[in-house]
Parts: structure tokens; C-alpha cells; sequence
């Protein structure tokens, strides 16, 4: 996010950024930090940001970037791009997208969505181990960066000459890499590769579908109105009366299964499921719904034994 942010925006550059969640927010402060002036086209956390909204921002700043977190993960909303996408090609802006998220577990399109600069994770939906950030970014956003007035302030972060350490012809020296860390992630790409994108993606959507149909079985709600979820964050409403940290402790230490609760505006008022990478299963989910069923109960809510369960595995037939 910091390497994408640095390396496209200078001093007094106008940029809409989309904002329906803690992340959106954390985009726009860097963009403050760059020397950026931040556009922001809001939306309520949990509901999808309109084109409509960016396209007003565009037409009437001049902005040159479009930035927006494709899986919100404060919110477990997924933000449909592709009219985004065609709102920053008619302005001939550049679209920057937040993977985090999703990269390897939900539908991502960079070349087909008009993405310019797309940056991930490696410990999410790529089931590596944390400390490095796949990015990536298209010749017309690289010769914003070889063009730039000023240098990009991070030199560790600079795509110039990160980009001249991995040509063939160059290979200049620019740091070590942490090559463990860069063997673990070939390793997740490998079982990604294997498995088929397509068939991970069906795969996630299929295990969180089961889920919510478990988690609705018990009575209870999701945060985000169905047809914007994002399959590898569910977040789930806590009822009313019910104290999440509370909930997530018998989670933790009864049942050994960790949940993260809310973020910012959400904070006590969601339970953040993450079904990512090789935690997306059938067998999780099933594990999870008994588990919460049953710390629910210690809590004093009122549900009948294996509903949960009973409705997930329905939807899995």
C-alpha cells in the first residue's frame, strides 16, 4: 500500500479514493502523507461505494488516480470494479487496487479490469507467511514513476529501481532479498497453480456461502447485504446483548479457533470470519459453526443444538 501510494502520487496531486471501511481510511491518510489531497467518494461501511460518486469526483477535480480496496476487510464488503474501472479509463485516469484480500481467493481480473497498480499479501488468500507484498503495476504507471518531478521519498519503496534490480539485462543492486520468505510464497503460488484459479475461486465462494447459511440458521445476520460479500471475510452482526470480545474469548481458549472482532465504526458490533487460502474448508466451517453455537449458548443465547451445523451442511449437498 505505502509502495503503491509513494511511487504514483506527488506533491499536491489530486486523488479520488473510494472509502467504505478502515482500509479505504488508511489509504487516504497516506496519500495525506505523500503531500497527496485525498478526493474521497464515500460510502456507509458495508455498502459498496457508486461509480456515480467517482465519476462526480473525477469530472469535477481533474484528478488524475483512482484508488479503492477491492475486499474491504474491516467490513467484509468486496467492491465490484469494473465500472470503476471504465469511469477511471474516460477520464484517462489511473485505477489503483487493494488486493489484500483477495489476490488467490476471490475473482480479481487485473489486465480486464484496467488495473494500473495492484498490490496483495503474501499471508492472506496466498496462505504464506507474512513480510511480503506481491505488486504489480502497468507501463503506463510506470512511466508516471520514471517521469515523477521528485524522487520517490522511500528509496526502499521505489518501483524505479526496483525495477532495474529484476530486469535481466540490469540487475543493479538494490537490497537483499528475504529469500525464505520469497521460497515459502513460490510454494503457495505452486498449490495455487495446481489447484486452478477458477476452481479456487468456486471453492471460496462455495465455503463461505455454507457458512452463512449456517450463521443465518442461527438466527443471526451478516453485516454486508448479499450480492457484495467477499468470500475470504465474513463479517458477521453480534447479537444484541452479547459482548464480542466476551464471544471471542470462549472462541479462542475453549475451542481454540481465532475470530478477529471490529475495526473503527465497527468496533464490538462484527465478528471478522476469514476463510482465506487453505483455511477455506468445508471442515472449518462446520468446526466454526459448532463452536460459536456453543459459546452463543455459554452466553445465554437461545438456539437449538446443530443448527447451525445441520444448515451448512445442506447448503454443501
Amino acid at each position: 500500500m505505502e509502495s503503491a501510494v509513494c511511487n504514483l502520487i506527488e506533491a499536491g496531486e489530486k486523488v479520488v479514493v473510494c472509502i467504505n471501511g478502515y482500509f479505504g481510511d488508511r489509504l487516504s491518510e497516506m496519500i495525506k502523507r505523500c503531500g497527496g489531497k485525498p478526493l474521497e467518494a464515500r460510502a456507509p461501511w458495508g455498502k459498496a461505494v457508486n461509480a456515480e460518486d467517482v465519476e462526480q469526483a473525477l469530472s469535477k477535480s481533474g484528478a488524475e488516480i483512482v484508488a479503492v480496496v477491492h475486499g474491504e476487510t474491516s467490513t467484509g464488503l468486496m467492491q465490484p470494479l469494473q465500472e470503476i474501472s471504465k469511469v477511471a479509463a474516460k477520464y484517462n485516469a489511473l485505477f489503483l487496487v487493494d488486493a489484500v484480500t483477495t489476490l488467490g481467493g476471490c475473482e480479481l481480473d487485473v489486465d480486464g479490469y484496467g488495473i494500473d497498480l495492484c498490490y496483495s499479501a503474501s499471508q492472506k488468500c496466498l496462505s504464506s507467511p507474512p513480510g511480503l507484498s506481491p505488486i504489480t503495476a502497468s507501463e503506463r504507471a510506470m512511466d508516471k514513476v520514471r517521469n515523477r518531478k521528485e524522487k520517490v521519498f522511500s528509496w526502499y519503496l521505489d518501483l524505479s529501481l526496483l525495477e532495474e534490480y529484476w530486469i535481466e539485462s540490469g540487475r543493479v543492486y538494490h537490497h537483499t532479498a528475504p529469500i525464505s520468505l520469497n521460497y515459502a510464497l513460490r510454494e503457495g503460488l505452486r498449490l495455487v497453480y495446481e489447484e486452478g484459479l477458477e476452481a479456487r475461486w468456486l471453492r471460496h465462494r462455495r465455503n463461505s456461502e455454507a457458512l452463512i447459511k449456517g450463521v443465518e440458521a442461527l438466527g443471526l445476520k451478516m453485516h454486508v447485504e448479499e450480492g457484495h460479500r467477499c468470500p475470504s471475510l465474513n463479517a458477521i452482526l453480534v447479537p444484541e446483548g452479547i459482548n464480542d470480545a466476551d464471544l471471542r474469548k470462549i472462541l479462542r481458549e475453549e475451542f481454540h479457533i481465532t475470530v478477529s472482532g471490529g475495526l473503527g465504526d465497527l468496533k464490538g458490533k462484527v465478528l471478522r470470519v476469514g476463510l482465506m487460502g487453505l483455511n477455506s474448508s468445508e471442515r472449518n466451517v462446520i468446526l466454526f459453526l459448532e463452536a460459536l453455537e456453543r459459546a452463543l449458548a455459554k452466553k445465554g443465547y437461545q438456539v437449538k443444538a446443530g443448527t447451525g451445523v445441520g444448515a451448512a451442511i445442506e447448503a454443501y449437498r
